[in-house]
Parts: C-alpha cells; structure tokens; sequence
C-alpha cells in the first residue's frame, strides 16, 4: 500500500506544469472532446507507465541491493533537482498539423511519446526499483497521472492558477530529497 500511495503522490505533484500536463490543456483547447482524451491519456499512461515499471523491477534482478540504494538515493536526490526546472511545450507543437487518428489516437499517441524520458516515467522507474511491487507502483503513478490531467482537460487553464507552480515544483523537490535521503540513509 505504501508504494500504491507515494507513487500517486509523487507523480501527482511532479506532474504539475509538466509538459504532458501542457500537452492536455493543448489537447483539450484544440478537439474539446474530454472523454476521448482522458481515455487517451490513461491509456498511453498505463502503456508507458507499465513498461517503466517493469524496468525498474528488472533493474533489480541486475543490482545488488547496496548498489541499487546508493543509485537510487542519488536519483531521487537529482529528481529533486530536476524538478525545480519547469518544462515547457515545444512552442510549435500547438501549431502543428495532429496526424488523423481521431482525437483518442492522436492522444494516445502524442502522450505516449511525450512521457518518453519525461520526469514520471523516471519517477516510475525508480519507484518500481525501489518497492518490490510493480503493479501497485504503475497503479499509483497512473493515478497521480489522472488526478493531475484529468482536471486540466476539463477545467482548463482554471486549475493551473489555482497552486502556483512554483509551490508545487519546491513541494515535490522536497519530497524527491527526503526519498533520496532515506535510500541512502535507510537500508531497504
């Protein structure tokens, strides 16, 4: 249960202002269709998240324990880095003509794609390396994944005013230190 809860939280906080959150408001201004697209958005989040996962676990099955905590610990502590730079969207991505696979397809695939080497599927990775539960670490980070696009797609930019991004980005550099500490600190 503790993985299922700090891999929402986690990706929840680390995707606000996030380019895959910026991706979804894109989305949602250009088709306003917010059904296919929070459907294509979890879809390609399960996809991703899934396969991060499971990297994370194999990763495990090649480290032994004490050198996976050290990489670990200093990951989290260089999310934590990470996360104090906002991402921005590519300017001419908003322009750009979307392929016609409909508004799902579109979503699916651009989110999927976008999540590639982004800061949750990273996140999923490590967390996934970290707890010895794959399935409750992509529950989780899918999770935090709806609860922080989900809202932009319907709500719009409305819900990005609300927390300063600046709160939520030293929020979660904070949270990424202390597991990062507590890796190097505290044996698994």
């Amino acid at each position: 249960m503790q993985a299922f809860l700090v891999s929402t939280g986690i990706v929840a906080l680390a995707e606000m202002g996030d380019k895959t959150q910026l991706l979804a408001l894109v989305l949602a201004a250009r088709f306003r269709k917010p059904w296919p697209i929070v459907l294509g958005i979890f879809v390609a989040t399960v996809a991703n998240h899934a396969l991060a996962g499971a990297l994370g676990a194999w990763v495990t099955t090649l480290i032994g324990p004490q050198t996976l905590r050290w990489i670990l610990g200093a990951s989290f502590i260089a999310m934590a880095v990470w996360m104090l730079i906002p991402d921005k969207l590519d300017e001419n991505a908003a322009d750009r003509r979307l392929p016609r696979f409909g508004v799902f397809g579109t979503t699916v695939m651009l989110f999927f794609l976008a999540e590639m080497g982004d800061k949750t599927q990273i996140a999923t990775v490590m967390l996934a390396a970290r707890y010895d539960a794959w399935f409750w670490v992509v529950l989780g980070t899918t999770l935090g994944m709806m609860l922080a696009n989900a809202p932009v797609v319907w709500l719009g930019a409305r819900v990005t005013r609300l927390v300063p991004l600046r709160v939520v980005h030293v929020v979660s550099a904070l949270i990424f230190a202390a597991l990062g500490l507590l890796a190097l600190l505290i044996p698994a």
